[in-house]
């Protein structure tokens, strides 16, 4: 990416400021607290947030947010989260799959996600689909192969942090490699989706004529007979081969595609490193062919914070990867909730609703933000306020010269810088 086009796409980038868990939970103590005093009497004697019966503690642990809400929050906001650990897990032999679409997340309607394990050698079976697939490499390494829409043929390796993308209807598969084969995460830019929906390879077979799929593959209809009657959906099958082999074999008389359709991320520098986290863009300006999906993959460090902010061109879909955070979201109204997050958490935030996300944890908080656009878009609440006449946003938030003058105006995308 030029300087210019990386310039454009920061400096409209700003933050309010970040503070650490230990402060939020601090101020939150303070709040609750207001015109009583924490050791005044009263203070002491109200039970209105007790709860005397005994709830779900393992949950409440999880979510103290919702449990006890910062005084901040207001009205009624649909849940947008949902981990994936209440999903109904698929097993086979060779793997599992899960997933969470729009019945499990009624808000989550323009995107789906399934998590997806194969152990070495475990097969996801030949099959496409009729939504664009974006993966993610959570654990080990895998294979992945398919054919380009003139029929040439596309086979590597991906490993921890790889991406690829395959559009709707070009045919794929992905098996596991050795030591322990892998673990991903998949996107699909419908909420619809479900994996269960897929053009399998087995199951169309099953479901053809026997003397067609002779015919169509000029054999004995005995030669066919031994063929699935039922999908395999993911199967154990030998761990493949060297790559170059299976590389040459699938190209054939016409050569290996010329689309590229894995990503090396962790090749591509971040588009902003701060002190508090880096950012990296994944969207169809570095990644070609993912025209419909745009990701940036965020790491926070402890006490990090995502800037207040927005995204004007489409919902976003969230998937955390490891650590644990914090996020409200600020809906019309006058609405706004507050949700606590960590590994293996989907969140969703609606297109245009301002939102944050803040490190809660002692440890690094990785997550992903998936936009269904060919690329990515965010309005900062600095960027807007540093750019307004100063004289109108003090009219606004009573705000003095001093205090608008150290709001940040550079490229800071994360903080603290």
């Amino acid at each position: 990416m030029s300087d210019e086009l990386e310039k454009e796409r920061w400096t409209r980038r700003g933050f309010l400021g970040a503070s650490s868990a230990a402060l939020a939970a601090g101020m939150m103590a303070s709040n609750n607290a207001v015109g009583q005093g924490q050791d005044s009497p009263k203070a002491k004697s109200d039970r209105s947030r007790s709860e005397p019966v005994p709830k779900n503690s393992a949950l409440d642990a999880e979510n103290v947010d919702s449990v006890n809400p910062p005084p901040t929050d207001a009205g009624g906001v649909q849940t947008f989260k949902y981990p994936f650990s209440l999903a109904h897990k698929r097993l086979h032999e060779g793997g599992w799959s899960r997933e969470v679409t729009v019945r499990e997340l009624a808000v989550s309607k323009t995107l789906a996600g399934v998590n997806m394990r194969l152990t070495a050698g475990g097969v996801r079976e030949l099959h496409w689909h009729t939504a664009a697939e974006w993966a993610y490499m959570l654990y080990g390494t895998a294979r992945i192969t398919c054919i380009d829409a003139d029929g040439k043929s596309f086979v590597t390796d991906v490993k921890e942090g790889d991406l690829w993308y395959f559009p709707p209807g070009i045919p794929h598969s992905i098996q596991g490699l050795p030591p322990d084969g892998t673990e991903f995460l998949l996107v699909f830019d419908d909420g619809n989706f479900s994996e269960y929906e897929t053009v399998l390879l087995s199951d169309w077979m099953a479901h053809t004529p026997r003397d067609v799929v002779a015919k169509n593959f000029v054999v004995p209809q005995a030669a066919v007979e031994v063929m699935p009657k039922k999908e395999l959906f993911i199967f154990q099958a030998e761990v493949p081969g060297p790559l170059g082999e299976d590389q040459k074999r699938a190209a054939g008389a016409l050569g290996p595609s010329p689309i590229d359709f894995a990503f090396r991320t962790m090749q591509q520098p971040p588009n902003k490193r701060t002190k508090g986290g880096e950012v990296r863009i994944i969207d169809s300006s570095t990644f070609k062919i993912a025209q419909n999906i745009a990701a940036p993959l965020v790491t926070l460090k402890p006490g990090g914070l995502r800037e207040l902010h927005w995204h004007p061109n489409a919902d976003e879909w969230q998937f955390y990867i490891s650590g644990k955070a914090r996020m409200t979201v600020f809906a019309t109204g006058g609405r706004a909730r507050t949700m606590d997050f960590e590994t293996g958490d989907v969140g969703y935030v609606l297109k245009t609703l301002p939102h944050y996300i803040e490190n809660t944890g002692n440890t690094d908080l990785k997550f992903l933000e998936m936009f269904k656009s060919s690329y990515y878009q965010d309005l900062a609440l600095s960027e807007w306020l540093t750019h307004t006449p100063p004289e109108l946003v003090t009219a606004h938030l009573n705000l003095d010269q001093a205090t608008l003058d150290a709001l940040p105006r550079g490229k800071a995308v994360i903080l603290p810088e």
